[in-house]
């Protein structure tokens, strides 16, 4: 007698980002805590340069996965939220990125890779929010788990040096940060549920999903993955050498004082458009240059488990 469907184990689909250096033996990893949960063998796929998650997300889901766990950094769990995002089938992380920004804005230990794949075989589930960001140049329509931006926050990731950062982590981005503080502001137009909020010269707009970044820097202290709101902030230093010092200060203070070097809003959708092109990043990925996109919440999209 053949087994039926509703007897047969579990399987998890593992996609992993094989370019990523890591000190761990991660099929080994995998095999273990399937056999010690009574999982089937895992599906495995592996990103690429041209497909860095999608394509393997989708397929995951026509094996018939029962959880997708994406093994990389905050790039490739952005691609499998892509696919999963509005469906049934629940997202496991198992962080070996850089940032792994997700991954520590949910209270991850992300050195604990035992219970990184225990919690997504049988840890809880939870449901979180999703951006969409969609562009108009060129058109494209992407979502993103942790933050956006355009302008110096996206230069940032653009020039920062990847051997640099396998060597020394997250220290890559300050000096990238660092080399790109001088710059000229460009002349943004925010527009916050419908309502204009910003329209002079800036040197980046951040959208949030989470609160914080590399490094531990709490960007938006009002931040939740699952408040249904964006949280928005708007950075536009003071004219001279100190003027950045302004944009640390309002960061620090989580924006009380009345200093226009931040300003911070919350809202569900947030329009920019800027009068010229600029660097554009989706949580820590540099995506090209664009001057016009269009962010909207998603509450409660993806459901994790952890």
């Amino acid at each position: 007698m053949t087994e039926t469907s509703s007897t047969s184990p579990k399987r998890a689909a593992i996609i992993v980002n094989p370019a990523k250096p890591v000190d761990i033996d991660v099929r080994g990893l995998v095999a273990k805590h399937c056999v010690e949960n009574g999982w089937g063998e895992a599906i495995w796929l592996e990103t690429t340069k041209e497909d860095p998650g999608v394509g393997q997300a989708k397929e995951a889901l026509v094996q018939g996965a029962d959880i997708v766990i994406a093994a990389g950094g905050d790039g490739t769990v952005r691609c499998v939220a892509e696919v999963l995002s509005g469906g049934d089938t629940p997202m496991g992380l198992l962080p070996l990125g850089t940032g792994n920004l997700l991954a520590r804005n949910l209270g991850m230990d992300v050195t604990d890779y035992d219970g990184a794949m225990a919690g997504a075989l049988i840890g809880t589930e939870r449901k979180i929010d999703v951006v969409r960001a969609r562009r108009s140049d060129p058109d494209k329509d992407q979502l993103f788990l942790v933050m956006a931006g355009m302008g110096y926050d996206a230069t940032i990731m653009a020039d920062t040096n990847e051997d640099l950062k396998d060597k020394v982590g997250w220290l890559a981005y300050v000096d990238a940060g660092i080399r790109n503080l001088p710059g000229k502001p460009v002349k943004a137009t925010v527009v916050i549920d419908g309502k204009q909020v910003v329209h002079r010269g800036v040197r980046s707009v951040m959208v949030g999903n989470c609160g914080k970044v590399q490094g531990g820097l709490e960007i938006f202290p009002d931040a939740k993955v699952d408040d249904g709101l964006l949280d928005i902030a708007v950075l536009a230093p003071h004219h001279g050498k100190l003027g950045w010092l302004s944009v640390l200060a309002g960061i620090i203070g989580k924006g009380k004082n009345r200093d226009t070097a931040v300003e911070y809003f919350q809202g569900k959708t947030v329009e920019i458009t800027l009068e010229h092109k600029d660097d554009y990043q989706l949580d820590g990925d540099h995506e090209g240059e664009g001057k016009h996109v269009l962010m909207t919440m998603e509450p409660g999209a993806l459901t994790l488990r952890m």
